[in-house]
C-alpha cells in the first residue's frame, strides 16, 4: 500500500491538511484537476450525460402523458430504496429516482475511467462521493419518498409525530439507533450458554462450556475472538449460536473473552495481546483438557492474531514440539494487506497520525469510532435504512441479535492499535515476511498445521479473495469454504430448513488464484458449519468423558459470561 506511482504526474500531494485527514478535500480536488487536463474527455462525459439527461426527460413527459415508455435509468433490483411500485408507476417520482440514478453514476463513472488519476486517491474520492450521493438519495426525505407520505396519510398523520419522537431520541444520543439499547439484556438473551470463566487476566477471560453430550471430543475447540468486538457474536440468541451448536456436536469449547481496556492500557502492545494474552488462554485449554494441543479457530482479527501467534511458535525450530495448536480454522481472516477493501478508503498516512493523535491523547481508540467507520463502508443500510424507517415511517426498532452486538463496542489500546495499522494495513509486513513480534521474525510459511480458512462472497471488510491470500501463504494443507452473504451472516449460518444460504468448498492448498479456485469448485446448499464439524471430526480425536471445569491450576472463577463481556 506504500508503493509510489511511477509517474510523477499521478503522485498525491507530499503532504495533506491536518484539516482533512481523510482526503475528503484533497482527493476532490485531484479528480477535478485530472478532468481540466483532459477537456476533450470531460466534454465526452458531459455530452453523454446531456443524451442521457434527455432520455430521462423523454421518459418522464412520455408517462405524464400516459403513453407507454422503457424506464430510461432502471435502478438496481436489489436496490431497497426503490422497491415501492410508485417509484416505477408515478411519473414524478419516477423521474426524482432517474435522474438521482442518472447523475450518481454518471459522477462515478467519470471518476473512475478519467486517467491521471492515483489510485489510492481515485479510490478515496469515489468513497466520499458515495457518501455524499447515498446521503441526497430522494428516499431519505419526507416530500420524496412515496412510501412516507402514503404511512401519513394512513395514520392520519401519527407517523410524523412518531417519527418526530424517534428523531429526539437519537438526537439526544447523538446517534442513528439501529437496535433499542435494551432490547437484549448479555447473559440471559445473549451470550447464555452456560459455563466457567476459567482464567482471567489483564488481558482476557477464558470461558469453558458445559457439555451437552455423554462423550466429547478429546481435543478442544478454542474460538478466539476480535479484541475489537465483545466475543458473543459467536454466542448470539440460542437458534443462532455458535458455540452452542459446536457443544451439540460434542466438542468441547473454549473462547476467548477480551478485557474492555481504557486509558491505563494504553501502552498495551500486540506482543502483549499474543504472548500474554492469546498463548496462556491455549496453553490453559490444553492443559485443562489433558491433550498436547488443540484446535484453535480465529474471527476476523482474532484469525489474524493466531496466524501470528502460529509463525510466532514454529519461528524457533526448538519450540515448535511446544506449538499448543494441532490444526486451526480462520473466519475472513485478512493476513495479506495489500487490498484491504473499502477499508482502505480511511487508510492514509495523514489518516493514521490524526488516528495516532487522537489515540495517545485518549490512550485508547473509541468503539464507538470503530463502529461508525464500519457503518460508513454500507452507509444506505446501516445508516440510510433507519433513518428511513425511524424518522419518516415512524417505526420501532426492531430487536436483533446481530445488530446489538454491533452495537456494543469495545475500546482498544493506543499503542497496540497503532503498530497495528501501521505495521498490518499501510506497510503490509505479516505478508511479506518482515514483521517481528516478541523477538521474533514472523514467517507464515512456517505454519504447517491443516487449515480449514472460511471467507464471504459480499464481505466489504475482509474481502474473500484477500482471505484467500492465506491459502497460498501457509505452508499446511487448506481446505478453503467460500459462503454466502457477508462478513457477519456469512459465518454465523447455522443450519437450517430450507437452508437460506450456500457455499463453495474445496481443498485449496497452495493456491493463490481464488477465482480459478472457485471456477473449478462445486456450490453446495445449507450451511457450512457441517462441512466443519466433520472435518473438525476427523481430526480432534476420539469420544470419551467430558473434561471438569477447569483443574488446580485453572479452578472456575465465575459463570459464563463472566466480568470482561459487561464492561462498557
Amino acid at each position: 500500500m506504500n508503493a509510489q506511482p511511477s509517474d510523477p504526474a499521478l503522485a498525491p500531494p507530499p503532504s495533506r491538511s491536518p484539516l482533512d485527514p481523510f482526503d475528503i478535500i484533497g482527493s476532490s480536488l485531484a479528480v477535478q484537476q485530472a478532468w481540466l487536463r483532459q477537456p476533450e474527455r470531460l466534454a465526452a462525459i458531459l455530452q453523454g450525460l446531456a443524451l442521457d439527461t434527455h432520455r430521462v426527460h423523454d421518459h418522464f413527459a412520455r408517462t405524464s402523458l400516459g403513453l407507454p415508455s422503457e424506464p430510461a435509468v432502471p435502478a438496481v433490483i436489489h436496490d431497497q430504496r426503490f422497491q415501492d411500485p410508485a417509484w416505477v408507476d408515478h411519473p414524478g417520482f419516477a423521474y426524482l429516482k432517474e435522474i438521482y440514478l442518472l447523475y450518481g453514476r454518471w459522477l462515478e463513472d467519470a471518476i473512475y475511467t478519467t486517467e491521471g488519476i492515483d489510485p489510492a486517491q481515485r479510490r478515496r474520492a469515489a468513497f466520499w462521493v458515495r457518501q455524499w450521493l447515498d446521503a441526497i438519495a430522494p428516499s431519505n426525505f419526507f416530500w420524496t419518498n412515496p412510501e412516507a407520505l402514503r404511512r401519513a396519510f394512513a395514520s392520519h398523520g401519527y407517523s410524523i409525530l412518531w417519527g418526530l419522537q424517534n428523531w429526539l431520541r437519537d438526537a439526544a444520543v447523538e446517534d442513528v439507533r439501529m437496535v433499542e439499547p435494551d432490547a437484549f439484556q448479555v447473559g440471559r438473551d445473549l451470550a447464555a450458554t452456560p459455563g466457567q470463566v476459567v482464567l482471567r487476566n489483564d488481558l482476557l477471560e477464558l470461558i469453558q462450556y458445559a457439555p451437552t453430550t455423554d462423550q466429547v471430543r478429546a481435543v478442544p475447540v478454542v474460538l478466539v475472538a476480535p479484541w475489537i468486538n465483545k466475543y458473543y457474536i459467536m454466542d448470539l440468541s440460542p437458534d443462532n449460536s455458535l458455540v452452542r451448536y459446536l457443544v451439540g456436536q460434542g466438542f468441547t469449547v473454549f473462547v476467548t473473552s477480551w478485557k474492555n481496556p481504557g486509558p491505563d492500557a494504553r501502552a498495551m502492545t500486540l506482543d502483549d495481546y499474543l504472548l500474554r494474552g492469546l498463548r496462556p488462554a491455549l496453553e490453559a485449554a490444553r492443559a485443562i483438557c489433558g491433550v498436547p494441543q488443540v484446535h484453535a479457530t480465529g474471527y476476523c482479527l482474532g484469525g489474524t492474531a493466531l496466524a501470528m501467534l502460529l509463525a510466532w511458535s514454529n519461528a524457533d525450530p526448538a519450540d515448535r514440539t511446544a506449538n499448543p495448536v494441532a490444526h486451526w480454522t480462520t473466519f475472513t481472516t485478512l493476513v495479506d494487506f495489500s487490498d484491504p477493501g473499502e477499508i482502505g478508503a480511511f487508510l492514509s498516512e495523514s489518516s493514521f497520525e490524526f488516528l495516532k493523535q487522537r489515540m495517545n491523547t485518549a490512550g485508547y481508540l473509541d468503539g464507538a469510532d470503530m463502529a461508525g467507520a464500519f457503518r460508513l463502508l454500507r452507509p444506505n443500510n446501516l445508516i440510510w435504512h433507519y433513518v428511513i424507517h425511524s424518522y419518516l415511517y415512524g417505526e420501532e426498532l426492531p430487536p436483533s441479535d446481530v445488530l446489538f452486538w454491533n452495537c456494543d463496542t469495545t475500546r482498544m489500546p493506543a499503542a497496540m492499535h497503532e503498530f497495528y495499522l501501521r505495521e498490518l494495513y499501510l506497510n503490509n509486513r505479516l505478508a511479506q515476511g518482515s514483521l517481528d513480534i516478541g523477538g521474533r521474525r514472523l514467517d507464515l510459511g512456517a505454519i504447517q498445521q491443516p487449515l480449514y480458512a472460511v471467507g464471504a462472497e459480499q464481505d466489504h471488510i475482509a474481502p474473500w479473495k484477500q482471505t484467500f491470500r492465506l491459502c497460498g501463504l501457509t505452508g499446511g494443507p487448506t481446505r478453503y469454504v467460500l459462503a454466502t452473504s457477508g462478513h457477519i451472516l456469512g459465518i454465523i449460518n447455522p443450519p437450517v430448513t430450507p437452508p437460506k444460504r450456500r457455499y463453495w468448498v474445496g481443498d485449496a492448498t497452495g493456491q493463490g488464484d481464488a477465482e480459478a479456485w472457485r471456477e473449478k469448485t462445486e456450490k453446495a446448499s445449507g450451511s457450512w458449519w457441517e462441512d466443519w464439524t466433520r472435518w473438525l471430526g476427523e481430526r480432534c480425536g476420539p469420544l470419551g468423558p467430558p473434561p471438569p471445569f477447569g483443574n488446580a491450576d485453572y479452578p472456575p472463577l465465575e459463570a459464563a459470561p463472566g466480568r470482561y463481556v459487561l464492561e462498557k
